[in-house]
């Protein structure tokens, strides 16, 4: 197999923001080369990226779409036959089973049949029994698929239920289970595995961890690293207060103070490293073998790369929008197109650069430059590169080894065009 990698390493500079918080509200960070750093999870730019509904959004595509949740069966699937006029229970039953085999391998036992069957409950109750213990990820063909399957299922056994008020004989419950029994792992893997861009665009992108083999695993194509500060963390606590205004304006004297508490702010230039394994994408994508990238349809994978690049650049992750607009573009985009085995440029700031002096903007642009210089000295030039930056100097753009900037729609073109010429 030829092998091919999208590099993309940016920095980006944020001041007071609280981009990504921990389970006590305080800014993630990330202990690195003794130095505490404010960090951005992956899981969050990742979640930014993928739901952003903009100029150049993911879903923007006509392709099927990933769907994230505990509650698919009972929202996308059961709700949607209920009301094409199907039983509850029997919708319920069905929905169960396939759930089943899907998360643990296992079937609904008749046991837990007749259970579903003669509980006294209510609707909601009924449905809420479709709520999973984890979250699941499928695709929109393999939930339409499913919703499809029960709706066959039940067609066949309309005669059973055609009096939607009246209860199943013992035999009529017997004949509803065994149609139930009937569909079986190897079919559902069968069918599911032969549906194109079955857990859709999310996981063919990002990856897809699966409990069962009925569900096919997929491997993440992108791998995006957690970013961080390319200095020590420099954080504060806000004080702020929210005024009753009704209070204020009628209180006769009192001055209405209606809240008051804190929170933390901070700011810093963060490095971002994302890495695109061009092989596996397509293979994701196309549903054929990574070995066999350059032979299929990369118009989808290009298209996707590129629209990714834009996000990078151009998509802020969201926290407290409201009190802190962290809108920011990145400062400096190096994108690197090879065939070698990917590498970080983190350790650039292994050591945390200097706020004083030209800036951190500046001092963090000659820490990168120096590190890459001595890497292509230690292992030679292994890529091509493209580079977008404001305010880079001369000497480091010549450290990277780039003879002219670009634009970062320039950049993502040309990206475009190297997946989608296979070369």
């Amino acid at each position: 197999m030829t092998s091919a990698f999208v590099q993309i390493h940016t920095l980006t500079a944020y001041p007071a923001a609280l981009l990504n918080r921990d389970d006590a509200g305080f800014a993630k960070r990330l202990p690195f080369g003794g130095a505490v750093r404010t960090r951005v999870s992956s899981q969050c730019l990742k979640y930014h990226w993928r739901n952003f509904s903009g100029e150049h959004a993911l879903y923007g595509l006509d392709v099927p779409r990933s769907l994230r949740s505990r509650e698919t069966f009972k929202r996308c699937i059961a709700r949607p036959l209920v009301e094409e006029g199907y039983p509850l229970r029997l919708v319920v039953a069905f929905a169960l089973h396939l759930q089943k085999l899907i998360v643990s391998d296992e079937s609904l036992s008749k046991t837990d049949f007749k259970k579903l069957m003669s509980d006294e409950v209510d609707d909601a109750t009924l449905l809420d029994q479709l709520k999973s213990n984890q979250v699941i990820i499928l695709g929109r063909p393999e939930v339409d698929y499913l919703t499809r399957l029960i709706r066959e299922r039940l067609d066949a056994l309309r005669e059973v239920w055609a009096d939607a008020a009246a209860p199943l004989s013992d035999e009529q419950l017997e004949r509803v289970y065994q149609e139930l029994q009937a569909i079986g792992k190897g079919e559902l893997k069968k069918n599911l595995k032969g549906l194109y861009l079955a857990a859709g665009l999310d996981a063919a992108l990002f990856g897809r961890m699966a409990t069962s083999d009925v569900l096919a695993r997929g491997d993440a194509a992108i791998h995006v690293a957690h970013a961080f500060t390319t200095h020590a963390e420099e954080s504060e606590s806000d004080y702020f207060t929210a005024v009753d205004e009704l209070v204020a304006q009628e209180g006769e004297g009192e001055l209405g103070s209606g809240h008051l508490n804190n929170q933390e702010l901070t700011s810093g230039l963060f490095y971002g490293y994302v890495v695109v394994d061009v092989p596996l994408l397509v293979s994701n994508l196309e549903g054929v073998p990574p070995a066999a990238w350059q032979e299929a349809d990369r118009t989808l994978a290009a298209e996707v790369v590129r629209r990714l690049l834009h996000l990078i650049a151009t998509v802020s992750p969201g926290a407290k929008l409201g009190s802190t607009a962290p809108h920011a573009y990145a400062q400096f985009m190096l994108v690197e197109w090879g065939r070698s085995q990917p590498r970080t440029l983190a350790n650039a700031f292994h050591r945390p650069v200097s706020l004083d002096g030209e800036g951190v903007l500046v001092n963090s642009y000659r820490a990168l430059g120096r590190y890459v210089e001595q890497m292509d000295r230690m292992y030679g030039k292994l890529t091509e590169r493209r580079l977008a930056a404001i305010d880079l100097p001369e000497a480091v753009q010549r450290q990277l080894q780039v003879d002219t900037l670009n634009s970062v729609p320039e950049i993502a073109d040309w990206v475009a065009e190297k997946i989608q010429g296979g070369t």
